[in-house]
């Protein structure tokens, strides 16, 4: 009997030990990504990864910011498999956009945000620029408290910045003002500092901010959608080359209806089945 335990527990502990080393060896060969760039994107990239992950055991999407000029430098040297970015890759100068395969994930609406005791909750857009050019330097200019414009701007290379700029402020550069590389430190500051103004995609409005609305037109989806509210950009995932692999099936998922129809909007994003409107690199707007 005792010989027959022994042989049980001997098989037991071997079978045991060549499944640890299995799972071992499964890890070790499971693939990963890595997707670099929009910060704007870079919250529903994440929310994404986390959900394939779960329904793909064994894989790694790794998701990082830095802005869309850096997710477009690093997809064209190859250093990443996907770069983000909120910007067409034909926009931004030194990119061969050529080399590159754009996928379009979404489309993000950006707003001008305030610190909510500013007391102004409408501008035109020619008084938003003014204020960005430094020629409105106090809300009470515009109706709002005696309290000096705070200006904060994001980092160059920011795509959030790149189509406030060109769609807000019509190619025009602001005056210096303090630069932020994260958005969400964009808003904790909009929020804390009295009499701050500056932009951010719909996803990170919050209570601790106002949103702006211009010429009498909010920032809203539905006004997107039909381009009533210009300042939006489309949010694109870049391979160098026809993507592979798990690039491909990644790319592919963001796609679906599990993320478009449900994380997308969930998220503050809008999905591109919903845009009633296209626009090419060159600004040009079309029907499809």
């Amino acid at each position: 009997m005792k010989k027959i335990v022994t042989l049980f527990s001997i098989v037991f502990l071997a079978l045991l030990a060549s499944a640890c080393g299995s799972s071992h060896s499964s890890k070790q060969s499971g693939e990963s990504i890595t997707a670099v760039g929009s910060s704007a994107l870079q919250p529903l990239v994440e929310a994404a990864g986390e959900q394939y992950q779960t329904e793909h055991l064994g894989v790694f999407i790794n998701v990082q910011g830095g802005g869309s000029g850096t997710g477009l430098s690093q997809i064209q040297q190859g250093a990443v498999d996907i770069g983000n970015s909120d910007l067409f890759a034909e926009e931004k100068p030194g990119i061969k956009a050529n080399a590159l395969v754009d996928h379009k994930v979404a489309v993000v609406g950006i707003a001008p945000i305030v610190n909510p005791k500013v007391g102004v909750k409408n501008v035109s857009m020619t008084q938003l620029q003014q204020i960005f050019l430094g020629q409105i330097t106090n809300w009470k200019q515009l109706g709002g408290k005696n309290v000096p414009i705070v200006l904060v701007n994001r980092a160059q290379g920011s795509g959030t910045r790149a189509t406030f700029e060109k769609w807000a402020l019509e190619g025009k550069q602001p005056i210096a003002a303090q630069e932020q590389d994260s958005t969400g430190m964009v808003r904790q500051i909009v929020g804390s500092t009295p009499g701050a103004i500056s932009y951010v995609a719909f996803s990170y409005v919050d209570k601790t901010v106002r949103s702006l609305s211009v010429d009498g037109v909010a920032p809203t989806d539905s006004n997107v959608a039909t381009n009533r509210w210009h300042i939006w950009s489309y949010e694109h995932m870049y391979t160098k080359g026809r993507p592979s692999g798990l690039t491909k099936r990644f790319l592919t998922y963001m796609m679906s209806p599990a993320i478009q129809k449900k994380l997308v909007q969930k998220m503050g994003y809008i999905p591109m089945t919903k845009m009633k409107v296209v626009r090419n690199a060159s600004g040009q707007i079309s029907r499809p």
